[in-house]
């Protein structure tokens, strides 16, 4: 890991003022010391950013594929140094970790190749007497200066799906990653800012800024930045958007998604998908299984099986390739799983297994009461919750009933269900027979409800950081 140190804000790297260490949540260690920024650095970045904003916005289609194509390469050439860091900083395990950056390869690719399909369209004007003879059109112009803040679970990841839709638009960048994870983020900004420089294109294009939420607040409220995208709570999503109006906001908020099983579902993929979706990144994923709803004549036969599989999940040291599930990314998060369980015991659920073990490991909850936050809100650990429901329609009411809708997934033989399914969850995205948490970068992303506004994936990013402008022209006779 080498980059220049201090932030990259305007064509430099700055000092900050201040360090805070980044811990290895594993075994607590301190990996290195971050710089801290500021408010006055924000507000330095968002200066830069202005200014460079018609330059960016006006670079040719060829600079910019070419400087995400060159970032593309040069992660690639590290790839395995952006592991090793990510379970370091992340505390995730090694195979979540080589996923991450792999999607994040994909996300820098596609976003160079979605900068050839950036473009607007003609359209006809003399649907009416009054358009005869003119000529209209529409192009897509970029939105201007982006804010985008980042969550702690994959901040690789998410930092590029808020940085390389932005530069492909053509609009200069300011990331904020979450406190606990800035270091591969930094490294991915050196990569493109050097990418920049190569191809004659302001480095501060692209800036970092880390700090808390000061230093956030003073970024998503200057009136002259274009959008935010932020990833993170719903809470703090709600209060960016309102603190931020009018400038346009994409959030993509947190869910506690749902598997439903029906009567017809092969019972083994769908135990195997709950163990996988459920505590794949330690349950620290906003698509991880959480709630799953079984008819209730194949609940105990799923139960079983159930059962049968958790003994094989892993817990321990994330470096180690076979562990699956291992320390949260801090002790609070730890505690509040904890208390979130024993409250939902203390209402009636059953602990129907819980791994041994000082790290905290997988759990599953039976009979979890509605009104209890370990069934509606979401738990961000290793846990699920299972409940039995009499059908499919009461099956599909639960799931709606939640005021989030991020993903979730049926597993049936039917393709009538699978339909059925696709047109009443009132969610973002609906997979059938896989985890909720499959996603492609080539997709649409994003939810509904407190789940989020907005889509994410190269394509669908790029739409929503660019906004279109109407032409209309009467050429002389």
């Amino acid at each position: 890991m080498k980059f220049p140190s201090g932030l990259p804000i305007g064509e430099s790297w700055i000092e900050a003022p201040a360090t805070a260490p980044v811990v290895f949540p594993y075994d607590s260690s301190t990996i290195t010391e971050a710089p801290v920024g500021t408010t006055d650095l924000a507000r330095q970045a968002l200066d830069h950013a202005v200014a460079v904003r018609e330059t960016v916005g006006r670079l040719p289609s060829y600079v910019r594929r070419n400087v995400l194509q060159a970032t593309h390469s040069a992660v690639r050439a590290e790839r395995d140094a952006f592991v090793d860091l990510l379970v370091l900083e992340t505390g995730k395990p090694l195979v979540d970790c080589r996923v991450e950056i792999d999607r994040t390869l994909l996300t820098l690719e596609t976003a160079a190749e979605e900068v050839a399909r950036l473009h607007g369209e003609t359209v006809p004007l003399d649907l009416l007497p009054s358009g005869e003879g003119l000529r209209g059109f529409w192009v897509r112009k970029p939105i201007g200066v982006v804010v985008g803040i980042t969550g702690f679970n994959y901040p690789l990841l998410l930092a590029a799906h808020k940085i390389a839709p932005a530069f492909a638009a053509g609009c200069p960048i300011i990331v904020k990653p979450a406190p606990q994870t800035p270091l591969a983020t930094l490294w991915l900004v050196h990569f493109m800012r050097s990418a920049l420089l190569e191809n004659g294109a302001p480095e501060s294009a692209l800036q970092l800024l880390t700090g808390g939420p000061d230093v956030g607040a003073t970024l998503t409220t200057d009136s002259r930045i274009g959008a935010v995208s932020f990833t993170g709570s719903a809470a703090v999503g709600h209060q960016i958007a309102r603190d931020a109006a009018p400038t346009k906001v994409l959030l993509e908020l947190g869910s506690n998604s749902a598997l439903v099983v029906a009567e017809d579902a092969d019972l083994d993929a769908a135990a195997d998908a709950i163990i996988r979706g459920g505590y794949y990144a330690s349950g620290q994923a906003c698509i991880s299984v959480q709630r799953v709803l079984a008819v209730e004549s194949i609940r105990q036969p799923l139960l079983e099986k159930l059962g049968a599989r958790l003994p094989a999940v892993v817990v321990g040291d994330p470096r180690d390739p076979a562990t699956r599930v291992s320390a949260l990314i801090d002790p609070r998060s730890t505690a509040r799983v904890r208390e979130w369980v024993d409250d939902a015991v203390h209402a009636g659920a059953t602990v129907a297994y819980a791994a041994e073990g000082d790290t905290l490991g997988p759990i599953v909850l039976t009979d979890v009461p509605s009104g209890q936050q370990a069934w509606d809100e979401e738990i961000f650990g290793p846990v699920i919750a299972v409940r039995s429901v009499p059908d499919l329609e009461s099956a599909f009411s639960s799931v709606n009933a939640s005021r989030y809708g991020l993903h979730a997934s049926v597993f049936t033989a039917s393709l009538d269900t699978a339909f059925t399914a696709i047109d009443q969850l009132d969610v973002g995205g609906v997979v059938i027979n896989e985890v909720p948490g499959f996603r492609s970068d080539v997709m649409p992303y994003g939810g509904v409800k407190d789940s989020g506004i907005g889509r994410e994936g190269p394509r669908f990013a790029i739409e929503e950081l660019t906004t279109t402008r109407m032409a209309i022209i009467r050429p002389r006779p």
